[in-house]
């Protein structure tokens, strides 16, 4: 066993979001991770550790987006020592951050009610399907409308991946809950394009947005000439009566514990709720 004095429990639980905007959008997870536990140390918050022979931050990720995917809603548990103000954390956290990581909120896990929100995977399970946004560009309007009809009509459309397993085939279309053409972002883009927007449900083996672009060319020889600049707007509980997601942290919320709503704007953003278009265009090189 280990010597010296164990490690200072846990008295404050908080949910992060947060995005990866512009070039970041490149950074690997891995990088992210430590750039966080970097401005952690620097903003002076008193993170909890680990025990053992190697002591390790408690701050875990939850359903983060791939390597070259930009975002408006990734989230992320730390776990401190002390009792923080949310909004203080919030705003300490994004000066440490580089510009392009942005804090977009931050809400205390709520731990005097003893109920299932408190408990390991309770937040995980909310994150049910993710809201994207897909920008094509040098492809006409006309023709992604054409390869949506075609890929939204279909029963079942099959692609095959490479997955830890082993290659698998598996159903995209069952996946995807929405999709349509956003024709007022498009006409607002710096360049001729046609912008996707759809709603993706989470399920085992994932289904990501460039297997949904392979479903698109399968049904209807959809080929953008260039890659597609993906965005991420949302994750959360899937309303099956509006088909829209609702926000993660509204349960947390509701404890009635300050919340970062009033730590002013992270990197001069405003937060944005689920959905929201505001940054969507932040993911150009």
């Amino acid at each position: 066993m280990p010597e010296g004095p164990a490690p200072a429990p846990v008295t404050q639980r908080l949910r992060v979001r947060y995005a990866k905007r512009g070039r970041l959008r490149f950074t690997s997870h891995r990088d992210i991770s430590r750039a966080v536990e970097r401005a952690v140390r620097r903003a002076g918050i008193p993170v909890a550790f680990s025990g053992g022979f190697t002591p390790h931050p408690k701050i875990s990720y939850a359903g983060a987006a791939a390597t070259g995917v930009a975002s408006e809603a990734e989230y992320l548990e730390i776990g401190l020592t002390e009792t923080r103000d949310p909004a203080r954390v919030r705003a300490d956290l994004d000066a440490a951050l580089p510009p392009g990581l942005d804090i977009v909120d931050v809400v205390p896990v709520g731990t005097g009610r003893g109920d299932a929100a408190a408990k390991p995977g309770a937040f995980t399970d909310r994150l049910e399907a993710s809201e994207w946004r897909i920008r094509l560009d040098g492809v006409a309007e006309s023709d992604a409308a054409a390869a949506v009809a075609a890929f939204m009509a279909a029963a079942i459309i099959e692609v095959e991946r490479l997955t830890k397993k082993g290659r698998r085939r598996f159903d995209v279309r069952a996946a995807v809950s929405a999709c349509e053409l956003d024709r007022r972002a498009a006409e607002a883009a710096d360049a001729p394009c046609a912008i996707l927007r759809m709603v993706v449900r989470h399920s085992t083996p994932a289904v990501r947005p460039d297997d949904i672009l392979t479903g698109l060319r399968q049904v209807a020889d959809l080929a953008p000439p260039s890659p597609p600049l993906v965005t991420r707007l949302a994750q959360g509980p899937l309303d099956a009566d509006t088909g829209g997601l609702a926000d993660p942290l509204d349960p947390d919320r509701e404890t009635g514990l300050p919340s970062g709503d009033d730590a002013g704007t992270a990197h001069g953003h405003e937060r944005p709720r689920p959905g929201d278009t505001a940054s969507a265009d932040a993911v150009s090189a």
